[in-house]
């Protein structure tokens, strides 16, 4: 799958399951847990010890077709590059680095960097970004993308942080294009529950399916 089609499947799926974990083993068993209830995308983030093996690792076990592998919390252009020759095929930020931006763009990889004000998001869509991560979800609230809208109807938003369950259709029908969702989907791997990750899972794309009336 190349560039445009792996945001097409995010987009079209809608979830981005952010997986931070203590260790690899345990962020391979959320990453089969959300596989298992349909997530369309991980995002594999540097906070994870020996992330670039995980990505490795992931990358191939699965095909894009089944989950899309991608890193996130990437700060320099040096950890963007490390992880897309791992095999990320996207790259997220928490917030522009015109580096990382920059490698994305070389490798053709799709770039998701973090904006929280309008001239962030702005700057990142002028960088290249495929879509902006709006960041912290939950400080900004779906509001914040229905005026973000106002003047920039063409920007795609992908809500992380503060996104869950029970709001996942009011961030869908305010205009987000995905949602990234991490400890309200994966909390539950702190108590060795991986089958509620599942359940969670299937119950987020439930309520993105009803959003846009899909269901």
């Amino acid at each position: 799958m190349n560039r445009r089609e792996i945001v097409d499947k995010i987009e079209r799926d809608g979830l981005v399951a952010v997986v931070r974990a203590e260790s690899a083993d345990q962020a391979i068993r959320i990453s089969e847990a959300c596989i298992e209830g349909g997530v369309a995308a991980i995002e594999l983030t540097y906070t994870v010890p020996g992330a670039n093996a995980i990505i490795e690792q992931l990358a191939g076990r699965y095909k894009p077709e089944e989950i899309i592998v991608g890193a996130g919390t990437v700060l320099d252009s040096v950890t963007a590059r490390m992880a897309i020759l791992s095999g990320a095929k996207y790259v997220v930020s928490p917030a522009l680095d015109e580096g990382v931006t920059q490698m994305c763009q070389t490798y053709q990889i799709a770039v998701m960097p973090g904006a929280m004000t309008l001239k962030e998001m702005i700057d990142a869509m002028r960088a290249g970004a495929d879509i902006v991560k709006m960041f912290p979800g939950d400080i900004l609230g779906p509001a914040m993308i229905k005026a973000a809208h106002g003047p920039l109807p063409q920007l795609r938003i992908m809500p992380t942080g503060g996104v869950d369950v029970n709001n996942a259709a009011a961030w869908i029908k305010a205009g987000a294009v995905a949602l990234g969702a991490g400890s309200s989907l994966t909390g539950g791997a702190k108590t060795g529950d991986y089958a509620k990750i599942t359940e969670t899972a299937k119950r987020f794309i439930e309520q993105i399916k009803l959003a846009r009336g899909q269901a």
